[in-house]
């Protein structure tokens, strides 16, 4: 028994050898396969077949990355600067790479403008990210003295800014742009998708912190916005916005307007406000400073409407220049309503009529009219409709229209109450008169060749309105509108002004509107002034002077020839007590 189990015993140590070595082997076999087939890996992806792991390492080295398109430059008539788009530097960081304790964070925040503790209050609270903006469109030289401070993750790119030359001088009809360079008011506004460029995109190698090594290949290049030429002149600009700053001053006034045109192709020379603004800095705007009311606000023009209220008379053929109608005793009556004159003028052609703004001479000619027949002229010239020019934020006005003219709203009109019009529409309502009765669509941008027009009065008419005209300027209550070398022609306006109630007894708006050289137009100016305070608040006393001015000043720039017979003579002034 006993030799049988040592031979058991010895089968058993036989076979637990024979299994030990058999799975050293299967394990040893499975090893050095499986190094085998590493090896060939290694081989096949170095030697063979190598483009894996230069894929591999370029998804994580090889950015794409955008080039910023820059903005179109807009200018005026001239080819002067007024809104351009320059280089700057935008610095950001990865938080992840910066440790919010690094000693150099007190000088990063010192050349940031920013204190030390909110720096690294920031980067704590966005630690989990791996971009922030630290300070957009900065000069150049603030991003490399940031820079050179050498914090970790801190990086700078290139973006544009845009700036404007000219400031709040053309502030109104230029208008900004927000950080990201889409336009928010004015031409920048209007024009935004032609201005704007379409950015570029190119493919870069960086290192493993982030940084540009090298750019590898252009992907598509980025294409500039294309430029604008404004019909602006700059001298003209510049002189307009002098003075109606000047006089807005002078007269302790709430604002100002002031508009220019050529009566031969619509082109508005100048354009602008008082209020205004610099849109280089932003810090100061105000809602009120930022709209450009020669456009966007409402006024009734006046007695500024009389000149079109003549011409729809002479357009009937039933009245000349000469034609007399008796306005006695002054005044006259519809119910509760009365219509005045400064005096009784007695019995005046209608050519007195404009030189002595008699309220009662053109009531008396609307009733016999009839309130269509005006109506209808005042549309043609373009007052009551959009002009057409593109601004945002136009306002149409209100022409009148019921379906039974009543004797009081026909008076009314054609002294300028009961309708609303802007600025430009009614300087574009005298570019007919000066022009010959030619309505042309107004622009702001230049013109490169004479617009097609529509006549809308005949010749005869609107010369005989512009000796009206002249008269007024030469011996009515236009007189401090002559510009000194040149003969002009022009209209006065003083309304009330509206507020929550009605209107205010105490509160008027001073209005010229004329045109020069009265015998062969070449500008006409619409001057506009908010509430005076300084005791003078006519027409005639305090928005002529300013029209005189800029008028003899733009008409010199324009180099258009001084008429000779009108030197040393002295500008009359508006009669005392006849408003206009």
């Amino acid at each position: 028994m006993s030799g049988q189990g040592n031979q058991a015993a010895s089968w058993q140590q036989r076979l637990s050898a024979g299994f030990k070595a058999w799975r050293f082997g299967s394990v040893l076999g499975i090893f050095l396969l499986v190094m085998l087939g590493i090896g060939w890996r290694l081989v096949d992806l170095h030697v063979v077949d190598n483009e894996f792991l230069r894929q591999q390492g370029d998804v994580r080295t090889i950015r794409v990355e955008s080039i910023d398109a820059h903005r179109g430059v807009v200018t005026d008539r001239h080819g002067e600067p007024l809104a351009v788009s320059t280089p700057v530097q935008t610095l950001w960081a990865n938080p992840s790479e910066i440790d919010p304790d690094d000693p150099r964070l007190g000088g990063l925040a010192r050349v940031l403008g920013m204190t030390e503790g909110a720096l690294r209050e920031r980067l704590r609270t966005f630690a989990g990210r791996e971009f922030i903006y630290l300070r957009r469109k900065v000069q150049p030289s603030l991003a490399r003295e940031a820079l050179e401070l050498g914090v970790g993750g801190i990086y700078a790119r290139q973006e544009y800014r845009r700036y404007y030359p000219a400031g709040e001088v053309t502030a109104h009809v230029v208008g900004f742009t927000n950080i990201d360079e889409f336009g928010q008011e004015g031409i920048e506004l209007a024009y935004n998708q032609w201005l704007t460029g379409e950015p570029g995109r190119k493919r870069v190698l960086k290192d493993n912190r982030g940084r540009v090594i090298k750019d590898l290949m252009l992907i598509r290049d980025a294409r500039a916005g294309r430029d604008l030429e404004l019909s602006l002149d700059l001298r003209l600009q510049y002189l307009a916005y002098r003075e109606l700053k000047a006089v807005v001053t002078a007269h302790n006034a709430r604002g100002g307007t002031l508009v220019m045109l050529d009566v031969d192709t619509g082109e508005v020379l100048a354009m602008v406000n008082q209020g205004s603004y610099n849109p280089n800095d932003r810090a100061q705007l105000s809602a009120e400073n930022m709209r450009n009311k020669a456009i966007t606000d409402l006024f009734e023009p006046g007695s500024t409407i009389k000149p079109i209220t003549i011409a729809a008379a002479l357009e009937t053929g039933k009245y000349k220049a000469t034609t007399v109608i008796d306005t006695s005793p002054g005044f006259r009556r519809f119910g509760r309503f009365t219509i005045r004159d400064a005096r009784n003028y007695g019995a005046i052609d209608l050519t007195e009529m404009i030189v002595r703004s008699s309220n009662v001479g053109v009531s008396h000619i609307a009733t016999e009219l009839g309130g269509g027949v005006l109506r209808n002229l005042f549309a043609r010239v373009g007052l009551g409709q959009a002009t057409g020019i593109g601004f945002p934020g136009e306002a149409v006005g209100v022409l009148p229209a019921p379906p039974q003219w009543r004797p009081v709203e026909e008076s009314t009109l054609s002294y300028g109450y009961g309708m609303s019009v802007n600025a430009l529409q009614l300087a574009q309502a005298y570019m007919v008169i000066a022009n010959g009765g030619i309505r042309y669509p107004l622009s702001l941008m230049k013109q490169d060749a004479s617009p097609q027009g529509q006549r809308v009065l005949s010749e005869d008419v609107t010369r005989a309105v512009r000796d009206m005209l002249k008269e007024a300027v030469a011996s009515g209550t236009g007189g401090r509108g002559q510009p000194g070398l040149y003969a002009a022609g022009g209209k006065t306006g003083t309304v009330h002004l509206v507020g929550a109630s009605g209107y205010e007894k105490s509160q008027y708006k001073a209005i010229f509107a004329g045109m020069a050289p009265i015998d062969d137009p070449r500008i006409v100016t619409v001057v506009a002034v908010d509430a005076p305070q300084s005791g003078e608040y006519y027409g005639g006393e305090v928005a002529a002077p300013v029209f005189a001015r800029v008028m003899g000043d733009a008409l010199r720039l324009l180099n258009v020839k001084p008429e000779l017979e009108v030197t040393g003579a002295k500008a009359p002034k508006a009669a005392s007590g006849e408003r206009g």
